[in-house]
């Protein structure tokens, strides 16, 4: 089977019910499609499907006298990427409808077609009136979970609406230049002439920002290692670090390798770049490789030093720290519906580990850089001072200019979608010496 449609369907239904990354039923589904207008709108409806899940799931409720979810949940799936079709990208009215219900035919459902043609012109005889009753829920209303639109609300209560605006608008693509091989504005001519539309970003010193997303391994340059993809809010890592050559400097939770690899692009570093996935170090190195870069790559837990450390002390330790990444949710919209509540403060309990098991490694001088993809506080700036009070020689510095995002206790915290960028959380913290 090769009908987009259906395949769709079913890496949604993977993604909701069996827990599957976006990414990883992505990438499954992919080589079924020969034609890359076919990738492309599988692509789009199954972000767009776990974007929106939760508001036409509920809307479904409404069109359907007898649920499918239970008996049909691929269908039931289906009938979500048809509602993206018609609601969220906009297709034509006839293409989507007809489209769909050959989808069915396609999962070898034909008794079904009728029902998923008969609940799609509902839903666009009936949208108003449909629209206004989810309008009326936030968390409806902008497909969130109720525990995250509330957490959001007692956090941040005059950002929550541009926050839940930010992780449903499209995010731009940012590659990040690799020094060593280009600059920014050699790239943006090079893609400029290869047809496109690029710009280097206006104060991040090795970004390019790009209209449209595309599939990056096409993009001119990336056989070459000239760049790599990298949001804006994750390039700001090399700079808090106050790196030069010749520092020994930890990764501690490095997969997939981006802030590593511009640390290795900006300096020669004796850098050992650690994550406790072994499974995700092969592209790492795979990439380090692409894009001309040396550097120890590593399997093991970082709060389990014992196992993997050498006894040298690190002039600077990168904590890019395991986390609910509330703040990427624009770029992973499937983190919407795998995250639970209960998450948070297994995260919190696990980054307060690492903060401790880690601080010993560093010199004494030596620098710390604490960073998250989250907005929670608890996992950020609660965290970094609880760490603080407890470390009597930890010291954090405000290092970190206004660009950085607003401050939040000790660090810095940028919210999704201000200056572009994602959610991210840093902070520095300078060990006694």
């Amino acid at each position: 089977m090769n009908d987009a449609r259906a395949l769709a369907a079913q890496a949604l239904d993977q993604v909701v019910r069996g827990g599957v990354s976006l990414r990883s039923a992505f990438t499954e589904v992919a080589p079924r499609l020969a034609d890359p207008r076919d990738r492309a709108l599988v692509s789009a409806l199954l972000h767009e499907g776990a974007r929106w899940w939760l508001r036409y799931d509920a809307v479904l409720g409404r069109l359907l006298q007898k649920p499918l979810r239970g008996r049909e949940p691929v269908v039931h799936a289906l009938l979500v990427v048809g509602l993206v079709q018609l609601a969220v990208l906009g297709l034509p009215e006839y293409a989507a409808v007809a489209g769909t219900v050959e989808a069915v035919r396609a999962l070898k459902r034909p008794q079904l077609a009728g029902l998923v043609n008969a609940v799609l012109r509902r839903f666009l005889r009936e949208r108003a009136v449909l629209d206004a009753a989810v309008a009326a829920d936030r968390a409806l209303a902008t497909a969130h979970p109720p525990w995250l639109v509330q957490q959001l609300a007692q956090d941040w209560p005059d950002d929550i609406d541009a926050i839940l605006a930010a992780n449903n608008a499209p995010a731009a693509l940012v590659l990040r230049a690799n020094r060593r091989r280009t600059t920014p504005a050699a790239l943006v001519a090079r893609l400029l002439d290869a047809g496109h539309a690029a710009a280097v970003h206006a104060w991040l010193p090795d970004a390019v920002v790009l209209d449209d997303s595309t599939d990056v391994t096409r993009l001119p340059g990336y056989a070459q290692g000239e760049f790599s993809v990298q949001d804006g809010a994750a390039q700001l890592a090399p700079d808090l670090l106050d790196l030069r050559d010749g520092l020994r400097v930890l990764d501690a939770c490095a997969a997939p390798g981006g802030k590593s690899a511009h640390c290795l692009e900006r300096h020669a570093l004796d850098l050992l770049a650690l994550d406790r996935d072994a499974q995700r170090l092969e592209p790492m190195r795979d990439n380090f490789a692409r894009l001309g870069l040396n550097a120890t790559i590593a399997a093991g837990d970082a709060a389990d030093a014992a196992s993997w450390w050498d006894g040298r002390a690190f002039d600077r330790i990168l904590l890019d720290a395991p986390c609910s990444a509330t703040g990427v949710i624009r770029r992973q919209p499937d983190i919407r519906l795998h995250r639970r509540a209960g998450d948070i403060e297994r995260a919190a309990a696990e980054q307060a580990q690492l903060l401790d098991r880690l601080w010993p490694l560093l010199r004494p001088g030596g620098r710390l850089v604490y960073a998250t993809c989250s907005v929670l506080p608890r996992e950020n700036a609660g965290q970094i001072a609880t760490f603080l009070a407890r470390t009597p020689d930890a010291q954090a510095r405000d290092l970190v200019p206004a660009r950085f995002g607003r401050a939040a206790g000790s660090g810095r915290q940028n919210l999704p979608g201000v200056d572009g960028m994602d959610g991210f959380f840093y902070a520095v913290v300078d060990k006694a010496a």
